[in-house]
């Protein structure tokens, strides 16, 4: 049976979208409106590296059997959609019109799938050691998640590197690591069954016969999502320097030793809030898959084009940490150079405007 999902960000959400038209459901992306208009226009393209082939292909929303449409956020009706994905930047759901959407969305009682690396603050509610702990200053606006029951809410892995290439539409994007999505589950089963026949669905699909990468994994475990931390804290965030913006490759094995000292730490604290060693994922399998990223974070290309915040997964982890008793140096001095480079934004744009 075809579903009807409703994926928040048309960027990197195209890619989730891709899949889940390829295996023959129905997906509405929400965007600004000039954005709707080309993709309702063009469909979008994804490009993506199938096992084997040296080139990536062009994945055509257009040729696939599900159907796609784009929609302003004041356009939606929620009534039709099964599950809701928000794959937005965390900052972007304090957008006027966003939020008046997420109210509604909260109200409705739909499940979210947030496939954000920010998760979002219901998700954490679910994790006991977590429950209580003040973590709001992390969020740019942690009104906006108020609503929102925390077994609704399940936080889906990021793992998959991809970027919109800057020459071309907005309704293009490129896949530069395709792994997978891994997902926990609900707190209600019958959602968790959506889950799953999504699961099943997109592991189905192929491509002339051949395996299409990138799929939807679900797990039990409410701590397989936090793996990425361990990721974020060690290569995306250490992109940022006082200086210009390095490659997640060259933020890594820069200093595997001091890389590898920062990963485990943050596995440390994983395990320290219920985590098993079985839902992360190793050092050297990270460091392997962090060779072939040559380009910088998408958080240090946001601090670099002036962006005035953006999704703070390192402050987040930061609070946990001083929390749990378990402060790291090397963390807090990522936290502070993130800090100073958001803040000499703000001062230059508050001095130019002048």
């Amino acid at each position: 049976m075809a579903r009807n999902i409703l994926i928040l960000g048309a960027s990197y959400g195209s890619l989730l979208a891709t899949k889940l038209l390829m295996a023959g459901h129905n997906v509405t992306l929400v965007c600004r409106k000039k954005t709707a208009d080309l993709i309702n226009r063009d469909g979008t393209e994804v490009r993506i590296k199938l096992r084997d082939e040296p080139a990536h292909r062009s994945i055509f929303s257009r040729d696939l059997p599900g159907t796609l449409d784009a929609k302003a956020p004041n356009e939606v009706e929620l009534s039709r959609y099964d599950l809701v994905a928000l794959a937005m930047q965390e900052p972007q759901y304090t957008n006027h019109t966003i939020r008046v959407l997420m109210v509604k969305i909260a109200e409705a009682k739909l499940p979210c799938l947030s496939i954000m690396n920010m998760p979002p603050l219901p998700y954490l509610k679910r994790i006991p050691a977590l429950a209580n702990m003040d973590l709001e200053e992390a969020y740019t606006n942690a009104q906006v998640w108020e609503r929102f029951t925390p077994g609704l809410v399940t936080l889906c892995s990021p793992d998959p590197q991809a970027f919109r290439p800057p020459e071309e539409g907005p309704n293009v994007l490129h896949v530069g690591l395709p792994t997978n999505f891994k997902a926990a589950t609900f707190a209600d089963e019958k959602h968790n069954a959506l889950l799953r026949e999504l699961e099943a669905d997109i592991d189905a699909v192929t491509l002339e016969g051949k395996d299409v990468p990138v799929k939807l994994k679900v797990f039990d475990s409410l701590f397989v999502p936090l793996a990425k931390w361990s990721m974020l804290l060690t290569g995306n965030y250490r992109c940022i320097t006082p200086s210009e913006p390095r490659p997640i490759r060259e933020a890594v094995h820069g200093d595997l030793k001091l890389s590898q000292s920062i990963y485990d730490h943050v596995d440390a604290i994983a395990r320290r809030l219920g985590a098993d060693p079985k839902d992360q994922v190793p050092f050297e399998k990270y460091a392997k898959a962090a060779e072939s990223l040559l380009k910088p974070s998408s958080a240090a290309r946001a601090v670099a084009s002036g962006a005035p915040c953006m999704e703070r997964v390192d402050l987040l982890v930061k609070l946990i940490s001083h929390q749990l008793g378990m402060p790291s140096a090397e963390i807090d001095r990522t936290v502070e150079i993130v800090d100073q480079k958001l803040n000499e934004k703000i001062v230059v744009g508050g001095s130019s405007a002048q």
